[in-house]
């Protein structure tokens, strides 16, 4: 794959279009958090018939019609089209999106019962719910497993859960949480199982906080949780499909492979604003772009711009093709392009100078985002300690 065919060019005009009417004008409120992004998430699924399309392919799975695997590859292009668009924009929405519903959906659809998937898996596939994916706590930071402290206590037919979790992306207003503890089972902690269960907003003895306050991704509320004494039954337990540790693991190769559709979009933003301003903004009387410092700048986010989306493109044929990448692959792909995205917008900013500082330019919504890229899913170093370990076990 060298470009979008002509069927994915409609689909992605008609996302762009809706981006301009429905997000763009709301930019400000996304960006000041003043509004939640949820609404705007909705609407686009409904719009583009994501939800209706989303419980047909639960119907057929729930029927057996349909294994869950087939889909992916056909429907690529559609699924990387829009964090495209959006994330042109508000990075915000993509990252409130992508964790209901490939983080939080995606845990409970790969590892629940059936029963488990109808009750809690469909509504956040549809995005009727909202939906949180809660592993990161406060002192593990990077070391996620060894790290984390929330415990799971058996008493009797019940589990009672205690502990917290911050950086959690939808925390402050998540409907569905799937929640990562160890089992308190006398074992030292590094040694523990690790256990996944599904909460309920309400469920008491579970707090969630008001969303904090951060650098950039203010379209994406991000919030702690704290859980007292939860009680839960066995069937909040997810229990299938492999470890919890391993579920985790799969879903970081989803998010870091996603990623490097957000960071093109963000570098695509960035250098269309940049060549548009180089052309108009007049310096000794000649447009700056025709001074070299700034057609390298230009040059070089072309570069990065192509690069990106080859990777982009890889990751389309690698789904068509069936194959999943290798945490490896998917964190290789999640470095260069956070790296790319961070270089790009940091050099739009600077090529704006003192109106690159200024928000109602843009870039500096987009270089604050951009940042994020190199810490959640994993930061630039984790990506490549994991990289590195493949490469040497070979």
């Amino acid at each position: 794959m060298i470009e979008w065919s002509a069927e994915d060019l409609m689909i992605r005009d008609a996302v762009r279009d809706w981006v301009d009417a429905e997000v763009r004008p709301r930019l400000d409120d996304l960006d000041s958090g003043r509004i939640p992004p949820y609404d705007l998430i909705r609407g686009l699924m409904r719009t583009f018939g994501m939800d209706e399309m989303a419980r047909a392919s639960f119907d057929r799975r729930a029927s057996g019609e349909d294994s869950g695997g087939s889909g992916g590859g056909r429907n690529a292009s559609m699924t990387m089209l829009p964090i495209i668009e959006l994330c042109k924009v508000s990075p915000g929405l993509v990252t409130a999106m992508g964790v209901s519903l490939g983080l939080a959906a995606g845990t409970i659809m790969k590892r629940g019962t059936p029963e488990q998937r109808k009750r809690w898996g469909l509504d956040l596939l549809t995005f009727d719910k909202v939906g949180a994916w809660a592993i990161t706590e406060p002192g593990s930071g990077s070391d996620a497993f060894g790290g984390m402290q929330s415990t799971a206590r058996r008493v009797g037919d019940e589990y009672v859960l205690n502990g917290g979790k911050t950086f959690i992306t939808n925390g402050p207003h998540a409907d569905t949480i799937v929640f990562y503890c160890k089992l308190d089972d006398g074992r030292p902690p590094r040694e523990r199982e690790i256990l996944c269960f599904v909460l309920d907003r309400g469920m008491p003895g579970l707090e969630q906080s008001r969303p904090l306050r951060k650098m950039g991704l203010h379209s994406s509320p991000t919030g702690e949780l704290f859980l007292n004494d939860v009680r839960v039954g066995a069937d909040r337990l997810l229990s299938g499909g492999g470890s919890g540790k391993e579920s985790a693991r799969q879903n970081f190769v989803t998010e870091r492979a996603g990623l490097a559709a957000m960071a093109l979009g963000v570098i695509e933003e960035c250098l269309r604003l940049s060549v548009e301003y180089a052309r108009t903004r007049v310096l000794w009387d000649r447009p700056i772009g025709e001074y070299q410092l700034i057609q390298l700048k230009l040059a070089k986010m072309e570069v990065a711009r192509l690069n990106v989306q080859n990777l982009v493109f890889r990751h389309i044929e690698m789904q068509r093709a069936g194959r999943t990448p290798t945490l490896a692959e998917a964190s290789a792909m999640k470095l260069y392009a956070a790296q790319a995205a961070v270089e790009v917008t940091s050099e739009a900013v600077q090529l704006f100078g003192g109106n690159g500082y200024m928000s109602e330019f843009r870039v500096e919504q987009l270089a604050r985002d951009a940042k994020s890229f190199q810490i959640y899913a994993g930061t630039d170093e984790i990506q490549i300690t994991h990289i590195a370990r493949d490469l040497l076990s070979r």
